[in-house]
């Protein structure tokens, strides 16, 4: 066997090993395993030092333990080594709100959302951090933008409907509570915002 089929092989095993540490570094950080996670993420950051995806894990581990600093450092890598990753901003968004640094967290939760306009993590962390800050617009236009992949998400449409009732928008507000309260007709979050709704418009209308 020549030497660049060797090379190709064995380059092979090696991605296929980083993307199995990978995996195992996910699974062990989802049941808490914090310390065996650890392990599978150093290890891949050794096969494949370029890639993002085992500093992301590292982040999420420090995160998970509330060694913010470490955290956000390890984030930053992701960052560095791809500035198309989401999730790493999604990371650094949820350390500054940790951090009650809301204006920062909001700037990176949008990062997040401009490359990745599905990632529920940061909507919603865009939706906190924005009732902090009193700044709504931009997570109106990112909750629509949503909704219209995925209709029927329930507290996505809550957190729109609440967002267009501090924006004044009450008609907005209803039809959207009206439609969670079709499918899900005991929602008390709904129907209590509903009740606030149609106060505001009965005021409104006389």
């Amino acid at each position: 066997m020549n030497r660049e089929m060797n090379d190709f092989i064995g380059q092979a095993n090696t991605i296929q090993r980083y993307e199995e540490l990978q995996e195992l570094g996910d699974y062990y950080t989802s049941v808490g395993d914090y310390t065996q996670a650890q392990k599978c993420y150093g290890k891949a950051t050794s096969l494949s030092p370029d890639e993002p995806g085992p500093y992301v894990g590292l982040g999420v581990v420090d995160f998970q333990k509330d060694l913010l600093d470490d955290a956000e450092i390890a984030f930053r890598v992701a960052c560095r080594l791809a500035p198309d990753c989401s999730r790493a901003y999604a990371g650094l968004a949820m350390v500054a709100q940790k951090k009650t640094d809301y204006e920062k967290a909001f700037e990176m939760y949008l990062k997040c959302l401009e490359l990745d306009t599905d990632n529920l993590t940061a909507l919603l962390g865009l939706f906190q951090t924005s009732c902090q800050m009193g700044s709504f617009a931009k997570v109106i236009h990112y909750l629509e933008l949503y909704l219209e992949m995925h209709p029927h998400d329930s507290s996505v449409m809550f957190s729109l409907a609440a967002l267009y009732v501090k924006e004044g928008c009450f008609e907005q507000s209803r039809k959207i509570l009206l439609d969670i309260l079709t499918s899900d007709s005991e929602n008390e979050d709904a129907i209590n915002l509903l009740e606030e709704v149609d106060h505001n418009l009965a005021q409104k209308n006389r």
